[in-house]
C-alpha cells in the first residue's frame, strides 16, 4: 500500500478529519458520490469506536496497486484494543455500508482494513498518486485544531532530527583523543567529553583556581588563571602549556582557550581543549639535560616534528568539533524556535524548513567523513592478499545510482592482487571514483588500469618495486598551484553550492596509502581531467 495520509485518532475533532479526508481521497480517485459517502461513513463508524474505546489509534489512508487494472482505496485502522469485541454493532453497520472490511486481532493489536475498488484504475497513475500525497501534505488546515496538530507533528519531527544530530556530535566529541570542555561566562562547566572525564576521574563543574588546582600542576596554575582573567575581559584566545594530573603522575598538555561565537559574532561560551604533548616535552627535556645525546638529536627532532604534525591534526579535529559541527546544530535550533511562530505553510517551506534539513544533512555528512578519517589509524595491520578487481567492482556497484544518473562511462582493465587491508582499499577507490564522478561538468569518462611503468606521465614516480594503478578521469581538473594542498584535511578548492563534499576524501586516501607503505601522486589540467597514480608495494 502506498500511504497518502495518516491521522491519529484522539478525539471528536479527529473523527471529523477522518471522515473528510476519507471523502476527499475517494472523490479524487473518481469514486461516485454514493460510494464516497458509504466508504467514508464506514471508516468513521469504526474510527468513532476507536476514539471511544481504543488506545494508540492510528488511521492510514492509501492506495493499493494490486495490478495495472486493479487499484483500490484502502483505509487501515490500527489499535491496541480489540475494537470488535468492544462494539460489534459498529462493525456490523460498517460492514453493511462498505462490504469490503477485514478485521484481525493478535499480539494485543487490532487491524481493521477497508478497501474500495477504483472504477477507472488507468487514470490513477504514479503521478496522480504522488499528487494525492502532495495535496494532503500541503492542504490548508481544515480548522484551528487541524493547524495546531500539523504544527505539533512538524515540531516533533524537527525535534527528533535535532536529537539525532546532537547524539552524533556527542559521539564524535567522545571519540577523538582530545580533552574538551565548554565553559559559560560565569565559569560554569557546561559540557566535558569522555576523554576528559576519564583523565580527571573526578567531577569538574567550575573553571576557577580551587577546581583547577585538583588536577593542574601548582607551578602552572598561576599562568592559566592570569590568562583566563585577561581572556574574560577582551574575549581573546590563549594557547599555552601545562601539566595535568593523570592517575598518580602529571603529563604535559597544550591548552587552548577560545571564545565560542555564532555566525552573527555573538559570544556564547568558551571552548577549552587539552592536547597531549608529553612526548615532545620529554624529548626536549632529554636533549636539554644530556649533552651525550647530541649525536641522535636530529633523529629525535624528526620524530618530534611528526608528533607536532599529528597534534596539529588533532587540533583540527577539535576545531571541527567546536565550530563547523556546531553551526548546523545552531541553525536547527534557530529554525526550530521559529517553526512554532504564526507562519503560513508557504513561508515555512520557502524560508525555514528546507534550510533546517540542509543544515542537518551537512552535519550528518561532515560527522561521517570525520569519523571515517579518525578510524583509519596508522597501527600495524596484518596485510592479506586483496584482489583489486573485486574491490573496484564492488565500489562501482555501490556508486551505480550516481553512475546511471550522470550517464558515466567506466573502463576497467584487469587489476593485480596486492597485500593490504580490504576495507581501507575499498575506501580508497570509493573516494577516487566518487571524486571523478562528482567534479565533472559533462558526462564522466573514467579509466582504471594497472601499469608497470608510469615514468613518462608521473615525474615524481618513486623508486622501488611497486604495483601502479592509474585512475584517469575527464573532470574539471585543478591548477598545479594547489598540488601541495589537496591532500590536507578540510581543503576545498570549489564552492560548496557547486560541488559537494567536506575536503576529507583525498586526505583519507593519502592516509590509507601511507598505511600500506605506498605513495599517491597525481597530474591534472584544468578543464581536461586528472590522473591519480596509486603505488602499492609488490
Amino acid at each position: 500500500m502506498k500511504e497518502i495520509v495518516k491521522i491519529n485518532l484522539d478525539n471528536e475533532m479527529d473523527l471529523i478529519l477522518a471522515h473528510k479526508r476519507s471523502m476527499k481521497i475517494a472523490e479524487m480517485c473518481g469514486m461516485p458520490s454514493s460510494l464516497q459517502t458509504r466508504f467514508a461513513t464506514a471508516v468513521s463508524e469504526v474510527a468513532r469506536c476507536s476514539i471511544a474505546n481504543g488506545e494508540n489509534s492510528i488511521l492510514t489512508l492509501g492506495i493499493n496497486v494490486v495490478k495495472t487494472t486493479h487499484k483500490e482505496i484502502v483505509a487501515v485502522l490500527n489499535d491496541d484494543v480489540d475494537l470488535k469485541t468492544c462494539n460489534p454493532e459498529a462493525f456490523r453497520y460498517a460492514s453493511k455500508l462498505s462490504g469490503n472490511i477485514a478485521y484481525s486481532y493478535s499480539d494485543n493489536i487490532s487491524v481493521t482494513k477497508f478497501s474500495q475498488k477504483v472504477s477507472s484504475p488507468g487514470l490513477l497513475s504514479e503521478a496522480k498518486i504522488k499528487s494525492l500525497v502532495d495535496y494532503f501534505k500541503y492542504e490548508s488546515p481544515l480548522s484551528p485544531y487541524d493547524e495546531m496538530r500539523k504544527k505539533n507533528i512538524e515540531l516533533i519531527a524537527l525535534s527528533e532530527k535535532l536529537s539525532e544530530s546532537e547524539n552524533r556530535y556527542r559521539q564524535l566529541a567522545n571519540t577523538i583523543p582530545i580533552l574538551i570542555c565548554i565553559i559559560n561566562e560565569r565559569n560554569h562547566v557546561l559540557l566535558i567529553n569522555e576523554s576528559l572525564q576519564e583523565t580527571l576521574q573526578s567531577s569538574f563543574t567550575v573553571f576557577e583556581r580551587k577546581e583547577l588546582s585538583t588536577f593542574v600542576h601548582p607551578d602552572d596554575l598561576d599562568v592559566i588563571i592570569e590568562n583566563w582573567n585577561r581572556l574574560k575581559k577582551n574575549k581573546s584566545e590563549y594557547f599555552g602549556e601545562a601539566r595535568v594530573k593523570k592517575g598518580d603522575s602529571y603529563r604535559w598538555y597544550l591548552i587552548s582557550i577560545t571564545p565560542n561565537k555564532i555566525e552573527d559574532g555573538t559570544f556564547t561560551s568558551w571552548l577549552v581543549y587539552f592536547v597531549d604533548i608529553h612526548a615532545q616535552k620529554t624529548v626536549e627535556e632529554t636533549l636539554k639535560n644530556n649533552s651525550e645525546l647530541k649525536a641522535i638529536q636530529r633523529e629525535l627532532e624528526n620524530a618530534n616534528s611528526k608528533l607536532i604534525f599529528k597534534n596539529k591534526e588533532l587540533q583540527q579535529f577539535a576545531y571541527i568539533a567546536s565550530h563547523d559541527l556546531q553551526e548546523p546544530l545552531r541553525k536547527i535550533r534557530i529554525m526550530l524556535s521559529r517553526a512554532g511562530e504564526d507562519l503560513t505553510e508557504e513561508q515555512k517551506n520557502q524560508y525555514y524548513f528546507d534550510k533546517i534539513m540542509g543544515a542537518a544533512g551537512r552535519m550528518s555528512d561532515l560527522i561521517s567523513d570525520v569519523l571515517n578519517y579518525s578510524k583509519v589509524d596508522n597501527n600495524v595491520h596484518t596485510l592479506l592478499p586483496v584482489d583489486l578487481n573485486e574491490i573496484v567492482h564492488e565500489t562501482i556497484n555501490d556508486l551505480s545510482l550516481v553512475i546511471e544518473e550522470k550517464n558515466a562511462l567506466i573502463n576497467i582493465s584487469p587489476l593485480p592482487i596486492v597485500a593490504g587491508v580490504s576495507t581501507q582499499l575499498r575506501q580508497l577507490f570509493f573516494n577516487l571514483i566518487n571524486n571523478a564522478l562528482k567534479f565533472n561538468s559533462e558526462e564522466p569518462v573514467l579509466t582504471i588500469t594497472a601499469d608497470e611503468d608510469s615514468s613518462e606521465e608521473d615525474q615524481y614516480k618513486p623508486i622501488g618495486n611497486y604495483q601502479v594503478i592509474k585512475v584517469i578521469d575527464n573532470g574539471i581538473g585543478m591548477d598545479n598551484k594547489y598540488s601541495g594542498r589537496i591532500f590536507d584535511m578540510f581543503q576545498r578548492l570549489h564552492e560548496r553550492d557547486k560541488y559537494g563534499g567536506n575536503g576529507i576524501g583525498l586526505a583519507l586516501c593519502k592516509r590509507i596509502i601511507e598505511n600500506h607503505n605506498g605513495i599517491l601522486n597525481f597530474t591534472s589540467k584544468p578543464g581536461i581531467g586528472t590522473t591519480f597514480f596509486v603505488y602499492l608495494p609488490k
